[in-house]
Parts: structure tokens; sequence; C-alpha cells
């Protein structure tokens, strides 16, 4: 199965470069590309792509407004791409409020290339985040400034005791083999436990589990890692 990519980035060469390399591999094509947010919802609309990479700070619509544009379309559309965030870290609060509007995860522009065409399969099959660690550093800098935003009783406390200790380690940046090393699970049942997760909090994937984790107040920043993960 091809994946389908839409490029997002108002630097002209940035788009040639990830274009490139991303159209040479035998399981990924380049459907468009834009150079501002408005235009990228657009060809959204016209080539429906798997995955979006999109830029943070654009003109006329930047990424982070573009995004949650992205996750709720117009009712009877029904698609909702994939959006991975291209960033540096001078601009992570904008990355913080891009996972909380529904993005996937987020990618370094200087990251190695093997690192971005990964980031796309990971993102296109909805599995971990890439790099959840740094990704968890990210959230957790930005949350202790932030009072928890407390979310309806139901949607936590509607967790088993099991699910609720799955969602902490997706929290602490952990795949799921990682999480079944530490609960002494099956990985499949560690897979079941966070499909159901996903379902009973309304999160689409782990990025939302994440943020979900941190805001409702089930994980803090400066928690204690036993297993010594970020």
């Amino acid at each position: 199965m091809t994946i389908s990519v839409l490029i997002v980035d108002d630097q002209a060469m940035i788009r040639a470069g990830f274009g490139a390399l991303l159209d040479a591999q035998p399981d990924i094509e380049v459907v468009g590309e834009a150079g501002d947010g408005q235009e990228g919802i657009e060809l959204c609309a016209a080539h429906r792509p798997d995955v979006v990479l999109m830029d943070v700070r654009m003109p006329v619509l930047d990424g982070l407004e573009a995004t949650r544009r992205l996750m709720a379309p117009p009712p009877g559309t029904g698609h909702r791409p994939r959006v991975l965030m291209l960033t540096t870290f001078d601009i992570d609060d904008y990355v913080y409020d891009a996972l909380a509007a529904g993005a996937s995860g987020f990618l370094l522009k200087d990251a190695p290339p093997a690192d971005l065409i990964q980031a796309v399969r990971v993102v296109a099959a909805g599995e971990a985040l890439l790099s959840p660690r740094v990704t968890r550093r990210l959230i957790e800098g930005f949350v202790r400034s932030r009072p928890p935003a407390r979310p309806a009783e139901g949607r936590l406390h509607g967790l088993t005791p099991r699910e609720t200790e799955v969602l902490v380690q997706i929290a602490r940046g952990r795949s799921n083999a990682e999480i079944a090393g530490e609960l002494f699970l099956a990985e499949q049942t560690v897979k079941t436990h966070v499909s159901r997760i996903l379902d009973k909090i309304s999160a689409r994937d782990r990025a939302q589990a994440i943020v979900f984790a941190y805001e409702s107040g089930l994980v803090k920043a400066g928690d204690p890692d036993r297993t010594g993960g970020a």
C-alpha cells in the first residue's frame, strides 16, 4: 500500500528536498506541495493524503490553525489525515498546541533523511510517536506552566486499573514492547489495552493520549520514572 503525502512549508527548498527524498521511496508518493496553511487545506481536500508534513510558521495561515481545521473537517467529508509537524526547538510551544489540536507527532527539520522516511511510515500506521521521549520532555515543559484541564470524570475514571497503568507508560514515551516488559504483559495484550484506552478517552492516537495523560493530571511533569526513561 502506497502512503500519500502532502508537504506544507513556506520554504521552497524544504519542499523540494523532502519531496524528492520521499518520492524516491517505493511505498511513498508525494501528491502535492503547498506554501502556506490555507493552500495546504485546499490541496488536502483535493488529494486526501494519508500524511501531511506541516510547518509551524507560515504566511496566510500558520501550521497550528491549519492543523486544527484539518482535524475538524466539514460535515460529510470524513477525511482527517495524519499530521506530522515540522519544527525547531525554538517554537516548542506551538508544537505542544499542535499535538493538543490533533497532530500525530513532530519532526525536527534538521533530522536525518532516514528519520523523515520512518516518521512518515510510523505516523501513517497510527503507531507510536516519532521520538516519543523527546515528545515527553516537550510536553512536560509546557504542562508545568499550565494548570491541569481536568477532563470529564468518565473519560479518566472509565479506565480499568490496568488500562490506567498502560496510559501512564504511554505518557512516559514507551513503546508497546517496553510497556510489555515493564508490566510483565504480552505485547499483543498491551496493543489491546492501548486500543481500548484510545477509545475510552476519545483519543485518535498515542500523541493525543500523552497530552490527555498530562492535562488530566494523571501524569505530572517531573514524576519519577523508575525505568530510567526520559
